[in-house]
């Protein structure tokens, strides 16, 4: 998909943010299910602790930069607010990035070639 506008780079900068958010939010979540399974099971390992908060850390600080990413393409497109929302909540649901990636970026590049 080619699309020639001011809104390449920003839909650029969106896929790009949505797919890094998704997959830290993968991670995130495998690591917590092994973080409190091994907990529950008696598995005591401090490093492991430490590796599962830095990768919550980096999630939140990659969430940040996809919630401006989604603003700045919502801004440029117009969307209602409920839109926005939807948009930010893909980076919270697990896999939801993913598929709103998609679909955003289908709704862009229609909207661009009419």
């Amino acid at each position: 998909m080619t699309i020639e506008s001011p809104l390449n780079g920003t839909l650029t900068r969106y896929r790009v943010m949505a797919y890094i958010t998704g997959s830290f939010l993968l991670l995130l979540t495998a690591v917590t299910l092994v973080k409190y399974i091994g907990l529950a099971v008696g598995w005591d390992s401090e490093g492991f602790w430490s590796f599962a908060t830095l990768v919550g850390i980096i999630h939140g600080w990659i969430f940040i930069v996809y919630v401006a990413a989604c603003a700045f393409l919502w801004m440029r497109m117009k969307w209602a607010f409920g839109r926005l929302v939807t948009m930010v909540l893909g980076g919270v649901v697990p896999g939801m990035s993913f598929v709103m990636e998609r679909r955003i970026s289908r709704e862009v590049a229609a909207s661009l070639n009419p």
